[in-house]
């Protein structure tokens, strides 16, 4: 059962804990207590699409391990909180998981919104944290027991747009202009900070660039602002409401720039996908896994089941953009305990940094503040599609193709925008 904290139910839990504590101390000393692993999740709000994605994954590994015999030799039990994809809960759901249910480990939550204002609770308590698609969330603190699973690399605010400008300024004649449009929090500042360095470094002169408040609902100004700019390209920094209510505005306004999209969350969920359908024709977005042959390999049994437990658990029905991730951060903070043998946070981040790692998401190794070594992020650009699309549709590659990484590249790019509506 998922707790939405409130002071009054953290008082009460904490009794209740102490109370629980005191009974059963001399039974599980003699049996072995579980290592206990805390985390937030955004199980209500606008990420939720996603976070469920990630609990399942998480509750999967779960499963799995415990089945194995668990982590030298003691089951695994994860402790979860809604954090209602409210930045403002976070602090407290840490501090209630650290001093209240004394758990051994923690994991972080979704989203560098989130992850952020986590990070601070968790230095002063000296814990490792391995964030979950953190934008850079370390950049501010540069905590050496912070470890982001997220493949945007040693520069993480470039990453989710750099793909796009690199096969931007591939095009002929090369277009010249570029329009920047972020929400104002902290994901979307952050990669909106990476995009204005992408376009100095392949060469763009940004003549737009604009933030808009969270909450926004009417995105009919914004877009107009952007037709009135009349940018070759126009890059998107946005969470998934924002993203889907901005790619309804231009497709309701004609809005056909040379190149449109960047780094819009929520555009890679099955849920938004079915949402938007048609619309999404000829957006370049940035996605984090998709089911060619090559990304599929390691990950394939975990879809399987993840796919057949999503049904009944009604959840996104193919998993791909966060469902896998849920799984390998864990997957990730597992391969680490049993290599430095020890829950203890200093070794666990002392091993971190000293090794690479292999889960079903790919392998890694981390700088110095946590970040990956190498990133892969993928740029891809999504074409085809009538609004007949369906489950199908989305549980195959035939509606999107992947420009890049060079690796990972599945074909090219549709050029202009306008072309591939």
């Amino acid at each position: 059962m998922f707790v939405h904290p409130t002071r009054r139910g953290i008082c009460v839990s904490f009794g209740a804990a102490v109370i629980a504590a005191l009974a059963v101390a001399p039974v599980l000393a003699q049996s072995g207590d579980p290592i206990k692993i805390g985390f937030s999740m955004a199980l209500t709000g606008p990420l939720a699409p996603n976070g469920k994605q990630a609990l399942l994954g998480a509750k999967i590994w779960e499963e799995e391990i415990s089945a194995k015999g668990g982590l030298l030799g003691r089951k695994v039990e994860l402790v979860n909180y809604d954090d209602q994809s409210n930045p403002a809960n976070i602090p407290g759901i840490y501090a209630k998981l650290l001093d209240v249910d004394k758990v051994d480990l923690v994991n972080g939550p979704y989203g560098t919104n989130l992850v952020a204002p986590a990070i601070p609770v968790v230095m002063q308590k000296n814990k490792t944290l391995i964030g979950l698609f953190a934008l850079d969330g370390n950049k501010e603190f540069h905590y050496t027991r912070y470890f982001s699973m997220s493949d945007a690399g040693p520069k993480p605010s470039q990453a989710f747009t750099e793909g796009y400008f690199e096969v931007a300024a591939q095009q002929t004649p090369k277009p010249q202009t570029a329009a920047l449009a972020a929400e104002d929090a902290e994901f979307a500042r952050n990669a909106c900070e990476g995009a204005r360095e992408n376009a100095k470094i392949y060469g763009f002169n940004v003549i737009y660039d604009k933030t808009f408040p969270p909450g926004t609902t009417d995105f009919s100004p914004v877009i107009r602002a952007l037709q009135a700019a009349d940018a070759d390209l126009v890059v998107i920094c946005s969470y998934p409401l924002s993203s889907v209510g901005i790619v309804a505005a231009a497709n309701e306004l004609n809005f056909t720039p040379k190149m449109f999209g960047g780094a819009m969350v929520g555009l890679q969920a099955t849920a938004f996908k079915d949402k938007l359908k048609s619309k999404l024709n000829g957006i370049v977005n940035y996605e984090t896994f998709v089911p060619s042959p090559k990304l599929m390999a390691p990950a394939a049994a975990f879809f399987k089941v993840y796919q057949e437990r999503a049904k009944a658990a009604g959840v996104d029905p193919l998993g791909y953009y966060l469902g896998g991730w849920g799984y390998a951060y864990f997957q990730l903070l597992g391969e680490a305990v049993e290599g430095a043998k020890s829950i203890d946070d200093a070794k666990l981040a002392d091993y971190m940094h000293a090794h690479s790692f292999k889960t079903i998401m790919g392998e890694m190794t981390f700088d110095k503040y946590g970040e990956w070594t190498k990133g892969a992020t993928l740029q891809v650009q999504y074409h085809g599609l009538t609004d007949a699309a369906n489950l199908e549709t989305w549980r195959g590659m035939d509606y999107q193709t992947v420009l890049t990484p060079a690796e990972q590249k599945t074909g090219d790019l549709i050029y202009p925008y306008a072309k591939a509506k």
